[in-house]
């Protein structure tokens, strides 16, 4: 049943304006809202791109270390000869390679592969000649590009910034949800100013007609009379300004549920209450809740993360360079492609090379400037993330606090409001008496309004304290039990 109703309400926003307009009020719950919020937002929908590129740059970092079949074929012709002879020899070659290479994590640089050459020349009639290997070759860092460390570090930044998508998003969604009950609970407070208003206009106009009853008895004076409706005419703009509030706020509430289309013309929603919540207030637990669940402080703890990886390959970078250069095959030469290939496939003709090569930079300038600048990133954003917990702390302070002075505003505008009830039935008996004037039953009446006005600002503040020390604390999905894909 629940489902049936947030369905027919989604497709009752989705209808066009014309025909809207002659509908009743769709009756909007906040958690109505948060779901149409959570698939129709565009700013959400925008940070959940992020999640997708992050996974296919992981997927490049990974795919440095996929192995590459390569081929080639290639021609050349030569013409020889030296100064004074008459004659001159041609020589023509065709190569064939084809292999397997690629680079293993460790920083092995691989290639398999086998290779035929036909070479032909001009004294021997273009008789054909076809030198095949097959074998494989390797070079392996010894000390810079030498291990995990200097060869994962693109795949240790992408996985982090695989995760970093991930919180970013869920940091988006707990915004986007925040902001929904933010927005849903300044249209009750819009709501709320409106019907006191509409309920100030309705005691002037008591008000009002009771002077006019008591004027035409000869009990009061005309002047009377016209103070009573001065004061109700004065009732009139607040309640214009207050419609004017709705509407506003019921358009930044349907922005961010996401509607296009704003028009005077849209029905005006009908909302249910929202219960506030009893939350017990622990600073120290609190603390440490939001430290473990508040994405943007995983973010930068994920910053370093990616931080000790790049000053890991830093300091592999300023050691020489220093590769063995290794190699093994065999060797097949004959007149046919397929003697020779035969000599290959049996192990004939073994040959091997094996050596170092080594570079040694002067100054190892490049080398020490990518360290520091890499040390001096990581002491930086941990410098950040030490001030980043003092925020929170200051934060989660902060929201704590605000639940418990706004339940204290709540009670004790409630108790004034009460009053100013009371004090109103006063005035209007000793007006009744003649006791009492006209001007002084408005004071009392003007006092009410303002009274009630008080208490549904300090019931909204109380509403904005939860939603705000709710995403203080890293916790507004839990509160309305959300899981976002991926979790």
């Amino acid at each position: 049943m629940r489902l049936l109703t947030f369905i027919l309400l989604a497709a009752a926003l989705a209808v066009p304006p014309a025909a809207s307009a002659q509908e009743v009020s769709p009756t909007l719950t906040l958690d109505d809202a948060i779901h149409l919020a959570l698939m129709r937002n565009k700013n959400l929908k925008a940070f959940s791109y992020y999640r997708g590129i992050s996974r296919a740059n992981l997927l490049v970092a990974r795919g440095a270390f996929d192995p590459s079949l390569v081929a080639g074929r290639s021609s050349s012709s030569t013409q020889e000869g030296g100064l004074g002879v008459v004659q001159f020899d041609s020589i023509r070659s065709d190569n064939y390679s084809v292999g397997l290479q690629g680079v293993l994590p460790f920083g092995t640089q691989y290639s398999v592969s086998g290779t035929s050459s036909d070479e032909r020349d001009q004294y021997s009639g273009f008789a054909r000649n076809y030198l095949t290997f097959g074998g494989f070759t390797v070079t392996q860092p010894l000390l810079k590009n030498f291990g995990f460390d200097a060869n994962l570090v693109n795949v240790r930044i992408a996985k982090a910034n695989r995760a970093i998508s991930d919180l970013t998003y869920r940091q988006s969604a707990i915004a986007t949800v925040t902001n929904v009950v933010l927005a849903y609970s300044n249209l009750q407070l819009a709501h709320d100013q409106l019907n006191a208003a509409r309920r100030s206009r309705d005691l002037a106009a008591t008000l009002l007609d009771a002077n006019e009853k008591e004027y035409k008895v000869g009990s009061i004076s005309q002047s009377d009379v016209i103070t009573a409706r001065a004061f109700l005419a004065a009732q009139e703009e607040p309640i214009l300004v207050a419609e004017r509030a709705v509407r506003d706020d019921q358009n930044e509430l349907r922005d961010l549920i996401g509607e296009d289309l704003f028009f005077e013309d849209e029905p005006l929603f009908a909302l249910a209450p929202v219960t506030i919540p009893d939350i017990t207030v622990d600073p120290r637990a609190d603390i440490q809740r939001a430290l473990g669940a508040r994405p943007d402080y995983q973010i930068s703890r994920l910053g370093i993360v990616k931080d000790r990886a790049a000053e890991k390959a830093a300091v592999n970078g300023v050691l020489p360079q220093v590769d063995f250069v290794g190699g093994y095959g065999y060797n097949g030469l004959a007149t046919t492609f397929d003697v020779s290939r035969n000599m290959v496939e049996d192990r004939q003709n073994p040959s091997y090379s094996a050596g170092l090569a080594v570079t040694i930079p002067l100054t190892f300038a490049v080398g020490r400037g990518r360290l520091r600048a890499a040390r001096l990133q990581r002491l930086q954003d941990e410098e950040f993330l030490r001030q980043s917990e003092a925020d929170i702390a200051v934060g989660v302070a902060a929201a704590a606090g605000q639940i418990v002075t706004t339940k204290q505003r709540v009670a004790a505008d409630e108790a004034a409001y009460a009053l100013a009830k009371q004090a109103l039935d006063g005035e209007v008996k000793k007006k009744l008496a003649g006791t009492s004037t006209t001007l002084a039953v408005e004071q009392q009446q003007s006092s009410v309004t303002a009274a009630e006005i008080t208490v549904s600002f300090a019931l909204a503040a109380e509403r904005q304290a939860v939603a705000n020390y709710d995403q203080a604390l890293g916790a507004t999905l839990e509160r309305y039990h959300i899981t976002l894909s991926g979790d």
